[in-house]
């Protein structure tokens, strides 16, 4: 994980009020967002890179619709002046938005993700991250996921998808650290 230290990212997906609606359903890993302010704390205190997306549905019946409360970030996870956020109305922070481009013009080339929720947003940005070629870390305690139904009416429970994304995501597209882990190794890694 040396590579982490010399240019990273913090990327704070959608951690918006909309998904404390009951429309989403049951959800996981309740401490995601004081797993997310640990980091957002370790990062803001080395001055590194903190960059935030803002889901701004099209969707007049989703609790993030641009025009409602929901966009708004959560208060405990509010970006502070000189962070960035790149607004979006599809799952990949990627898409549609200036992401990209603001990586190679900072010269970052890892980023660690965190955010809402594991098995939208968070899971297609993370792809997208490993496709595009940069190391990327995804917090397995710093997101969380939300209880589906599929199309034959089988039901899984917020664990279940969290873990089986995260499953999918681990060294195809990303590396899966925890809070704990990422925090240790960027003291170890500042004292090398």
């Amino acid at each position: 994980m040396t590579q982490l230290f010399k240019q990273p990212a913090l990327l704070v997906l959608d951690a918006q009020i909309g998904f404390d609606d009951p429309y989403w359903g049951k959800r996981n890993n309740p401490d995601a967002e004081d797993n997310i302010v640990k980091l957002l704390t370790t990062w803001r205190k080395k001055k590194w890179e903190i960059i935030y997306s803002q889901h701004l549905s099209m969707d007049p019946k989703s609790p993030l619709h641009y025009k409602s409360q929901g966009t708004e970030f959560k208060a405990m996870l509010k970006p502070i002046q000189g962070e960035a956020i790149f607004q979006k109305s599809v799952n990949s922070a990627f898409i549609g938005t200036k992401l990209e481009t603001y990586l190679q013009e900072k010269k970052i080339q890892s980023v660690v993700i965190t955010g809402f929720s594991t098995q939208h947003c968070v899971s297609t940005t993370t792809r997208m991250s490993g496709n595009l070629g940069y190391e990327t870390y995804l917090v397995s305690d710093g997101t969380a996921a939300y209880e589906l139904t599929d199309h034959e009416g089988t039901y899984y429970p917020p664990e279940a998808i969290h873990n089986h994304e995260l499953a999918t995501l681990h060294k195809e597209f990303a590396t899966i650290v925890t809070t704990i882990e990422l925090i240790k190794q960027i003291g170890q890694s500042i004292s090398n």
